[in-house]
């Protein structure tokens, strides 16, 4: 049985990765609360030796992928169009966080989710894949795709972006 602290244990992890994908403070907040409610309610189906932090992304990844389908979602998103600001420590580190957060918002939202929860989160590919309940290719591929695209917005000569020939 997966324990209150198990859950609670993953909170900053669940509002950093709902704060990603949203890009809004107030929808990520209620992103990891509709989240948490739903693992607790459902708590009898986490399997004892698993990792709760794939368990808990897959609801996550569930609720989120379900809220983007409802038309009240579409509306409310469609009121914000930028993305709030994150805490900096410097100036320098400030705009490249900003430009990774606004070229992030720019990945389409299957690259993103990806791009994520092996970068940020550092979940496996095999995790990764069970929490979007895709095969493990098509993690691996939309992972490729979206750290190229990552390159390409990030890379101020975009134009001269190649790519490397490995033998």
């Amino acid at each position: 049985m997966l324990s209150d602290f198990a859950i609670t244990e993953q909170i900053p992890r669940l509002r950093r990765y709902a704060r990603a994908l949203t890009g809004n403070r107030d929808a990520a907040d209620d992103l990891v609360q509709d989240t948490l409610e739903r693992a607790l309610r459902r708590v009898f189906l986490f399997r004892p030796g698993k990792d709760p932090r794939a368990w808990l992304f897959s609801i996550m990844h569930n609720v989120f992928v379900n809220g983007v389908r409802s038309p009240a979602a579409t509306r409310a998103a469609a009121g914000d169009d930028a993305p709030e600001p994150i805490a900096r420590d410097t100036a320098h580190d400030g705009l490249l966080a900003r430009d990774i957060e606004r070229a992030l918002a720019l990945l389409p939202p299957e690259q993103r989710e990806v791009v994520l929860l092996v970068g940020l989160e550092e979940l496996s590919y095999e995790a990764t894949a069970q929490v979007i309940g895709a095969p493990l290719g098509t993690v691996m591929s939309r992972l490729s795709r979206g750290r190229e695209r990552l390159r390409t917005l990030l890379d101020t000569n975009a134009g001269t972006a190649t790519l490397k020939v490995i033998k």
